[in-house]
This record gives C-alpha cells, structure tokens and sequence, in this order.
C-alpha cells in the first residue's frame, strides 16, 4: 500500500518534490489552526456548529490544490500568452471595485459574485497577470534589453497603471507588487538608471494618490507614526507572550475570543499561542524554505521566462507572509495582509493554488520548447 501511495504521488505530483511537502504541511497546520481560531465565532453565529468555518475553509483549500494540480500539469508557457490579456482585464475589474465594490474595512476593494455570494478581490488576479506579463516581456527582450522602448515602457505603463490602480484601496497590497516588480526587473537584467526611474515612478504614484484618496494616505502614515498601541497590535501580544517557548496546546487559545480575525489578519498570533516559540519558528521556516525552493527553481530553468516567473511569484507570496508575521510580532504596522495558505480566505486561496501551481509547473523541467511570448 506504502509503495502504491509513492507511485501515485510521484505519477501524479509532478515537480519540485519538496515545494510538494512544504504546501501539505503549511496546508494541515492551516486546517488545525482555522478550526481553533473560528470555533467560537461560528458557536455564537451558527447556532453551535463549531464546523462552520472549518467546513467553508476546508472547502476551499480543496478548490486550491485542485487549481494548483491543474496549473502543474499545463505547459507553463501559456501563461506568457494569457498575461496580457489578464492585465488588460484586471484594470476595468480594479477601477469598477474601487468606484462600485464592498467596502469591507473602509477599502472598496471587493467584488461579490453573484450566486455564491463569494467576494473576490481583483488585486489578487492582477496581480498574477502582472507579474507573468512582465516575466515574458522581458524574456522576450533579453537580447535587447537596453532598448527601452520595448523592455522598458512597457513595463513603466502597466505596474505604474496597477500598483496605482491597487493602491487606491490597499496600499499595502500595492506596495509588495511594486517590490516584486523591481525584483523581476533587477534579475531581467534592467539597467540601474531604469530601476531608479521605476522608483521615482513609484514616489509619484504615492503623492498622486495622497491627492485622491487622501484619508487612505493619512490613515497609513497614522498606523506607522502613532505611539497608541492598537488593539489588535495588543492582543496579538498577549496570545504571543501567553505561548511562551512551546505554546498552550492546539485548541488552547484564548485570545481567539478577543482578537479581531484571528483566522486570517492574525493567525500568526494564535499559532504562537498555542505551539509557541517553536511552532512560530517553524512557520516561518516553512516560508523561507518555500522562497528558496522558488528562487532554485528559477535559477535552475533554462528559460529566462520560467526563472523570471518562478522569482516573482514565490518573492510575492513569502515577502507577504513576511509582512504578515511582522505584524503579528510588532517589527511592522498593521496592513490587513492575509497569511498566504494558512489564513482563512475566499477567493485569494484560489490564486495562491495557481501561483504555486505555476512556480511547480516551471519546476517540472521537462518543457523543451521555446517559450511564446507574442502577447503584445
């Protein structure tokens, strides 16, 4: 049965092997953890059923692998054919959010769809489709890539476009996209003073926005600059400091009862409260070796396509998680950023599964043809 179940997997889980194992384990942590942060919340909303949330959150971490499964298995070149076409989708999708969508948390960033009355956030596709367009532009341009017509503008016009686009509502969200695309550049081999001119874009996308949307500038500068510690901030302390070394046990959290979304925003907190230091640590290993798995997984394509693609999603999930876990430990203000595959979420579990998907799709090494990026 052992070897039944090893031949299956290695028949049916194509790629990097220990990416494989790292998503599993973040995954059943994640399970544990959601079901001990959200039991009480769906007690008192759902009439005593403590599998509620757990059920809906189970659902879509199965709807994730499944999307990650079907993206592993297609030839990751398509993806340079599809990413234009998604950037061109997801500005009206931003635009009509911004001006139209729910606001949840003070930010007009959601789209409910109808029928399942599931929210979707159009960051978390635009982000993707940016990222892979940039990626197969400048593979596309490598041999010339000091012409700055066609390696430069480009990509000058649709990250300024998006991040500005994302930052109207979460400046944060924009932020780690902004980062990734001057990381995607940097390894593309962008000349210096391109990088500096896309930082400079940067700053002004910022002072436009402050005259836009100035209450979302002022009420970023206020969480950075304030010596009030807010109440999440506070709580998240506490269930820190109350897990000590080796935490309180799996289903022991109290903080859970007073933490605002401890089983998305601050799931970090209760995972440290109930395994402690340890288990904190090991989370966060989880995440580093997940990076590094991406960034070999780069460096080991021979498609500069698949390096720049497999750098820019697996930078954008962990830098995210980083940012997460700073939060929750106080080394940052708060950003509202989930836990990528441990939080509970709706529609951003799906686009974590397909960018894993893809970053496992480009390990695969088996793809001899020449990557078709004629999505201009």
């Amino acid at each position: 049965m052992v070897q039944g179940v090893k031949n299956w997997l290695s028949n049916n889980l194509k790629g990097d092997p220990v990416m494989w194992a790292i998503i599993i384990l973040l995954s059943l942590v994640s399970i544990m953890v959601v079901y001990s942060a959200s039991g009480s919340l769906a007690y008192r909303k759902h009439d005593g059923n403590t599998e509620h949330y757990l059920t809906k959150h189970a659902m879509l971490m199965f709807m994730s692998f499944v999307v990650m499964w079907l993206a592993h298995k297609l030839n990751y070149k398509y993806y340079a054919r599809l990413s234009k076409l998604g950037v061109l989708i997801s500005i009206p999708m931003l635009v009509f959010a911004f001006a139209f969508g729910s606001r949840i948390n003070e930010a007009g960033r959601w789209i409910m769809i109808p029928l399942i009355n599931q929210s979707f956030q159009p960051s978390d596709f635009a982000k993707l489709s940016l990222i892979a367009y940039m990626a197969a532009l400048l593979a596309r341009n490598q041999n010339n890539i000091e012409d700055w017509k066609k390696s430069f503008i480009p990509v000058l016009i649709y990250s300024g476009l998006i991040c500005g686009l994302i930052s109207l509502a979460n400046i944060s969200t924009a932020l780690i996209l902004f980062t990734t695309c001057m990381l995607i550049m940097f390894i593309g081999r962008v000349p210096m003073k391109y990088l500096m001119m896309l930082g400079l874009l940067g700053i002004l996308m910022v002072g436009t926005m402050a005259v836009f949307v100035g209450e979302r500038i002022k009420t970023a500068i206020a969480r950075v600059t304030s010596d009030e510690l807010p109440y999440q901030a506070e709580q998240s302390y506490i269930a820190i400091w109350n897990g000590g070394i080796l935490g309180k046990g799996p289903g022991n959290s109290a903080q859970k009862n007073f933490l605002p979304h401890p089983y998305s925003d601050f799931i970090y907190s209760i995972i440290i409260e109930e395994y402690g230091f340890v288990g904190g640590l090991f989370i966060l290993f989880l995440y580093l070796a997940l990076l590094y798995r991406g960034m070999k997984v780069a460096a080991n394509s021979d498609r500069a396509f698949g390096g720049l693609l497999s750098a820019g999603l697996s930078f954008g999930l962990v830098i995210q998680a980083l940012i997460n876990m700073g939060v929750a430990v106080g080394v940052g203000p708060i950003t509202g950023q989930p836990l990528p595959l441990l939080s509970m979420g709706g529609t951003s579990l799906l686009f974590t599964g397909l960018s894993l998907g893809i970053i496992l799709s480009v390990s695969r090494g088996d793809i001899t043809e020449e990557v078709a990026t004629s999505n201009e």
